[in-house]
């Protein structure tokens, strides 16, 4: 069939654009969704960062920075990589191999490391081997080189320590506190002060013994490799390949450098991928799901006009021919309109993400062409499909039977329809079943599948819930005079003009409550655990970590009953969900102590095990982490440490609170050397006042650091509320296209009620109270479906049922309700001033 403009097509768009306006606005709305998710996907497969620190270094040579796991899939094996917490690191021998290469001039070790001045509770350095001048430009202004037991400082080091040329400098590295000669000062070139998280200066030590320093004996972050002048990159990136073969080294040039250097660029991709491909999937299907249903409103809203045509000749072929060049009318232009406001969305999100720290500054937005025409053609199918499917009625049917029906609303809906529908309610029940036997993100993907199906079910079904909604909120409104009776027997009627209606406030509210629900729930469980979970009466921390005998100092303080260090990291576990095996980030911390003086100042509730028992080898975790991997007291738990080492401890304990606090407490020492910072980041004390402490770095109590710890959930929670206003704004925006588009086109009908005698005033209130139906229906049953998704998700990912604060929920159902009010009665108000009425 072709699908040409035809003379059909072109007069009902050019004489009745208002009949148009509401699909175009739909249309539009959607190409922005579509086009903006699509950018945002786009650029996290297509992210990178520039090389700062080896920028001079033209090959880079490092360990693999992610940990693989290989599924077998449909398609055969498929390996997936995921960013390892700290860094991995490679042999530091291997720079003498890649020197020895054709075209090298020569090849250092680089060693990254921090470093503490002595006795002060906040100062921190970044530490380097002196190599590394030899591509970070950095150029001695003072002394000499330094030798074994020497160190060189940078203006801001020098200035925070008080030292100079031959001075002694008290420093603590992973290798203990020690007392090191000033043998130079230095300009710190560009390759160093780019990226020092530390951000009290630089300090550079001899390379023969940075490795020891930095608590990686042996091992380098990476080796750069500088080439003979004219040497070709590619030639040499290829020689220093083949020469570290065997090795496990990576050989990078380019903007793949910059990742090496760049951690935050893994995690910014996971995050961007995330946005723009998990949830911009679910975006697009409401888009698609919500156009398709305004399309269809459309086209039903003109099954006079059809049924006319049919009356005065048109064949079938014409009228699906015009319903089809309809759509290629008004998709293209609604598409294109819709691309420009949706890059300008992209690029606010992306922005917003960099504030937050969630995407490094150098990676740039990636803008193509690919996306726009994705939305353009989802928007065009969508037109199409959903124009087709309406229009195949009122094409097939007789002319005398589709007047009549242009008339009387059909009563019975499609077998077809309904059986789909039904298959959708059975589907999504099966589902929240499976979903509230499982655990993790078994529990959280089953979920998702439920939302999805219950929502396909309200389109499908939505002329029966309607009619049912209809006559149980129309025995609520018989009291409410004759307005209110006229309005319930209206929506009894034109039960699928009330269906049009519902479906985008079930949209908005179903997927707005299970986002913005979801958090509040992890957040809630989360606080009232870590609130319980820290007895301690004073919490130490400090930006550049405590000192390594940060507990011993705090114990012998007066009245101190318990001081126990605590290193945060993660650990990456092999987790089951779906049935492929992935790999979780899980929050972990290092005991610098005993089991039973780390119960004086953290409970953690445990149910299995103890505490006792943690050590070399033997870890104990969180009850949820212990069900998604199957694990029990006495079995082994693979996992990866944060520099990618395998690992299997023994789980001698399991506890309960492991969403406030980390879910796997392992001892201090098992982090040695997997770590790039080896001193603790938290310091509990139980008793003892919390001046003597103030030396050790900022004291807080219980209640302050539990505050502390929820400001640094923000983005967690940012993330869901903006994908929640995303998504409850997009259906927010379809409800209000809908509601006006079915007041404007009852204009006959509403004209007709002020010929028989009803007032101005009678009528507004009639459409107050069907807005009133439509909005209670649609918060209801988007209400319904929130809660049986969320219920099976967050028992199994808390254990708790959701929690769902008053204010918010009240503040949820009240804007539905103000749409729907000003949706209605504002273009009602035009349509009966139109004609004085």
């Amino acid at each position: 069939m072709s699908v040409k403009p035809n003379g059909l097509a072109r007069a009902a768009v050019r004489f009745k654009p208002a009949s148009f306006a509401g699909t175009f606005v739909a249309l539009m709305m959607s190409a922005l969704i579509v086009a903006a998710c699509g950018v945002l996907l786009e650029t996290s497969i297509r992210a990178s960062v520039p090389a700062e620190r080896y920028a001079n270094a033209p090959v880079v040579a490092a360990a693999d920075q992610s940990a693989r796991v290989v599924a077998d899939t449909v398609d055969g094996p498929e390996e997936t990589a995921y960013p390892l917490p700290d860094t991995a690191r490679v042999d530091a021998g291997l720079a003498a191999k890649a020197a020895a290469v054709p075209g090298a001039a020569t090849a250092v070790p680089d060693f990254t490391f921090p470093v503490r001045g002595g006795g002060s509770a906040s100062g921190g350095f970044t530490g380097h081997g002196w190599g590394s001048h030899a591509f970070t430009g950095t150029a001695l202004s003072e002394g000499a080189a330094p030798h074994q037991g020497e160190v060189v400082l940078g203006a801001d080091a020098a200035r925070t320590a008080k030292a100079g040329v031959g001075d002694t400098v008290t420093l603590e590295t992973a290798d203990g506190r020690a007392d090191f000669r000033v043998a130079g000062l230095a300009e710190a070139g560009a390759g160093d002060t780019t990226g020092e998280g530390a951000g009290g200066g630089t300090a550079w030590f001899a390379d023969a013994e940075a490795s020891v320093l930095a608590g990686h004996p042996g091992q380098a972050d990476a080796i750069a490799v500088m080439a003979k002048e004219g040497a070709d990159t590619d030639a040499l990136a290829a020689a220093v390949e083949k020469a570290l073969t065997g090795s496990g080294a990576l050989t990078l040039t380019g903007d793949d450098r910059g990742e090496v250097e760049d951690h935050g660029l893994a995690y910014a991709k996971e995050t961007l991928f995330a946005v723009g491909g998990s949830f911009g999937g679910i975006a697009t299907l409401v888009a698609v799901f919500t156009a398709a249903g305004t399309v269809a409103l459309s086209v039903g809203q003109r099954t006079r006009e059809f049924a006319l045509l049919r009356a005065v000749g048109a064949t079938p072929r014409q009228i699906r021919r015009a319903v089809a060049a309809e759509a290629l009318l008004v998709a293209p232009l609604a598409g294109l309109l819709g691309c420009l406001p949706g890059i300008g969305l992209a690029h606010w999100w992306f922005g917003q993400m960099q504030d937050r720290g969630a995407v490094p500054e150098a990676v740039e937005l990636h803008v193509s062409g690919f996306p726009l025409l994705a939305a353009v053609g989802v928007g065009l199918l969508t037109a199409l499909g959903a124009g087709w499917a309406a229009g195949r009625r009122p094409a097939r049917i007789k002319p005398g039977q589709a007047l009549a029906e242009a008339s009387v609303e059909r009563l019975r809906p499609g077998v077809v329809r309904t059986v789909l529908g039904l298959a959708a309610v059975g589907g999504g029940s099966v589902l929240a079943g499976v979903a509230a036997s499982a655990a993790g993100s078994d529990a959280a993907n089953a979920s998702l599948g439920v939302v999805m199906l219950f929502m396909l079910a309200v389109a499908l079904l939505g002329p029966i819930l309607a009619r049912l909604c209809a006559g149980l909120f129309g025995l609520l409104l018989r009291g409410g005079g004759a307005s209110a009776s006229l309005a319930a027997a209206n929506s009894r009627t034109n039960a699928r003009r009330l269906a049009s209606a519902i479906t985008p406030i079930v949209l908005a509210m179903a997927f707005a409550s299970t986002l913005v629900f979801m958090h509040t729930s992890e957040s809630h469980v989360a606080s009232e655990q870590l609130r319980d979970g820290i007895t301690a009466d004073h919490v130490v921390t400090a930006p550049a970590g405590l000192p390594a005998d940060a507990a011993d100092r705090a114990a012998r303080a007066p009245g101190v009953d318990a001081a126990v260090s605590l290193l945060d990291t993660q650990v990456l576990v092999p987790v089951r969900g779906g049935g492929e095996t992935s790999l979780q980030g899980t929050a972990t911390q290092g005991v610098a102590d005993s089991g039973a003086q780390l119960a004086k100042v953290q409970d953690l509730d445990v149910r299995e095990g103890s505490l006792d028992r943690v050590g070399p080898g033997r870890i104990a975790i969180d009850r949820t982490l212990a069900t998604a991997t199957d694990v029990g007291l006495g079995d082994k738990l693979s996992l990866y440490l944060p520099d990618g080492t395998k690992a299997a401890p023994e789980v001698v304990a399991v506890y309960g609170r492991g969403l406030g606090l980390p879910a796997v407490t392992m001892d201090r020492a098992s982090l040695d050397g997997h770590v790039t910072s080896p001193f603790a980041d938290t310091l509990l004390v139980s008793g003892g006042e919390a001046g003597p402490l103030r030396a050790l770095g900022e004291v807080t109590d219980a209640s302050g650091y539990a505050l502390a710890q929820n400001v640094d959930r923000e983005f967690g929670a940012w993330a869901n509320y903006m994908m929640a206003a995303v998504l409850g704004g997009f259906a927010a925006v379809a409800a209000v296209n809908t509601l006006v588009m079915t007041v404007l086109d009852r204009r006959r009908e509403l004209h007709t009620l002020r010929l028989v005698g009803s007032t101005r005033r009678q009528v507004l209130r009639m459409l107050g109270w069907e807005s009133l139906l439509v909005s209670a229906a649609g918060v209801a049953l988007g209400t319904a479906i929130a809660m049986i998704t969320l219920t099976p998700m967050m028992r199994g990912l808390t254990g708790e049922f959701p929690h769902v604060p008053p204010l918010l929920y009240a503040a949820f159902a009240a804007t539905a309700g103000v749409l729907g009010l000003a949706s209605v009665t504002l273009p009602a108000r035009t349509a009966l001033r139109d004609r004085g009425a």
